[in-house]
């Protein structure tokens, strides 16, 4: 049996394949870090249950923000838990929210806080400033 530093170790490296998959678009390859019967407790509006629906919230996300980039500001890894800060920065090239790009940049936080098994993320917790977006995007 792994000892917890080995697990948080292995929960921590899970947490980072799920953000290169995310920055490289290939969102079929999500299953490899995200549980088949993931929980999401912060879903975006009308987003599908499990790893397609995070496959689906960034493909809709990233065509609002093609140049989105995600930095960790403080990550936490436990042998159940990683939670990671995280500023998020993006230029509004697409529809988003049903406001048309307005070619403004944004800077807000994010939060994510995940749950993990065996290597996978099955539940997960989250918030990104919304509000803060529209705010600098001249739209709220």
């Amino acid at each position: 049996m792994a000892d917890s530093g080995d697990q948080a170790k292995t929960n921590l490296e899970a947490q980072g394949r799920m953000g290169e998959i995310v920055g490289s678009g290939d969102y079929d390859r999500l299953t490899e870090v995200l549980a088949d019967g993931l929980v999401d407790h912060d879903p975006a509006p009308d987003q599908s249950a499990g790893p397609k629906g995070i496959g689906e919230f960034w493909t809709t996300f990233k065509q609002a923000f093609p140049d989105v980039a995600l930095e960790p500001v403080q990550v936490v890894a436990t042998d159940e838990f990683v939670t990671a800060v995280l500023k998020v920065t993006g230029t509004h090239q697409g529809e988003f929210l049903g406001h048309a790009p307005t070619g403004r940049s944004f800077e807000v936080r994010g939060i994510q806080v995940g749950r993990f098994a065996d290597g996978k993320m099955t539940e997960r917790w989250g918030a990104t400033d919304t509000l803060g977006i529209l705010q600098q995007l001249g739209v709220a």
